[in-house]
Order: structure tokens, then sequence, then C-alpha cells
């Protein structure tokens, strides 16, 4: 990325700081860690890999693409469209719960920055009253600040794996250059996951992420939680 403005928008997209409240999710690792079957960094390392291979982050990503291009042709109506669809293709309601908190947050956090305002008024209204996912909201920012279309990839991606890694450090437990380590580890696999990700078809969107859902439904009923998911 050359233009320091779409890279300074990017960063702010991808921040920790973001008030959307991601840091208080698991995605079902904390039930994962509770069970003994994510106990140290190499198996952290592997879920992480496998759900970027085959989860339900694989989908969520191609998803966001797929919205962020409907954004910059003003396809309003396939907008809702992915929307719905990526509703519907949550497998457990924490997870959905989940997708709807930090969209809404996101959405909400967009329109006070006056960011949106040519943004098709209906179609905002029915995110709004629907839930909005958070793929959804992160491509009407990433389309609306004009960052190209595969570095927003990556900056939703790794969002992803840094809220992971650092749940990660906290539950197990793993030290801080433990969990940087890992980031560094995750660079190939998170690059092969754009590359997978935006030479996916429609009729590919598909998830092996019976085991994140198993996580996810475990983690509801779990005892004594840190998280929310």
């Amino acid at each position: 990325m050359t233009n320091p403005s779409a890279l300074l928008h990017l960063l702010q997209l991808a921040s920790p700081a973001l008030p959307v409240g991601a840091y208080s999710y698991s995605e079902g690792l904390e039930s994962l860690v509770d069970r003994g079957q994510v106990n140290n960094l190499a198996t952290l390392e592997h879920w992480l890999i496998q759900e970027l291979r085959h989860g339900a982050i694989r989908l969520e990503a191609a998803v966001m693409v797929r919205a962020y291009q409907a954004i910059t042709t003003q396809d309003w109506a396939a907008l809702r469209t992915w929307n719905q669809w990526l509703s519907a293709a949550r497998e457990t309601e924490e997870l959905r719960l989940q997708s709807w908190q930090m969209g809404r947050s996101l959405l909400r956090l967009f329109c006070d920055l006056d960011l949106i305002r040519q943004f098709d008024p209906n179609c905002q209204r029915s995110l709004q009253e629907e839930g909005c996912n958070f793929a959804i909201a992160y491509a009407i920012g990433a389309a609306t600040w004009q960052i190209d279309r595969q570095s927003a990839l990556l900056g939703y991606l790794y969002g992803w794996a840094s809220n992971l890694v650092s749940a990660g450090v906290k539950l197990i437990p793993l030290g801080q250059t433990a969990g940087q380590q890992l980031l560094l580890m995750l660079q190939v696999p998170l690059q092969a996951a754009i590359d997978d990700v935006l030479r996916l078809p429609d009729e590919g969107l598909d998830s092996c992420g019976w085991g994140l859902a198993l996580a996810s439904m475990a983690h509801e009923c779990q005892y004594s939680r840190l998280f929310r998911s």
C-alpha cells in the first residue's frame, strides 16, 4: 500500500483500540483451553492455522470481500443479501451475537464519525434492524476509506488472529514473547489465506467449522469464564 492516508485508515480499522469489544471474545477458544485441547503454543498455532484454512473466518473474509465489492458498485441489494447470508451461516447463537454486537458498534461509530452520509439510507436502516455482521461493517469502512481490497482483507484476518493470540496469552497462559512469536509464525498462513479467499468462487463458500461450533456451544454453559464467547 503506497497511499499514506489509506494506510493510516487501515491501521485504525484493524487497531485493537477500535471500540467494538473484540477483546471480550475468544470464539470458543476458552472452552478448548478449559478442556485441555489447546494448552501450549503449538496447539494454539495448529488451531488458528486450521481455522484460516477451513474454518468460519475463511467464510467471513470471503463475504467481507463480496460486501466490499457491493459497496464500491453501490449494489445495496447485494450488500443486504450477503449480510443475511452470513447471519444464516452462523452455527451458534454466541457466534451470531458476537458478530452482530461488533458490527452494530462499528456501524454506530461510522455514523458518529459521519463517514457514511452517502450510504443508501434504506440499506443502512435494514442493517441496523436485521443485525449488521462485523464483516459487513468492516467492508463499509474499508470501501469508504478507499483501502484497497487486498490490504483490507489482510487487516481483517490479522485483526482476527491478533485478538485470538491475545486471548490465548491470557488463557493458556503464554508469555507475551510467545504471543509475538506466534504472530510471526502466522504470517505465511495469513498470506496463503488471502490468496485462497480472493480466488474463492460463490459456490465454494463453505467451511468445516464443526470444531468451532462444538467449542462455542460448550462455552455457552461453561461454569466459569473470562470471555463472552
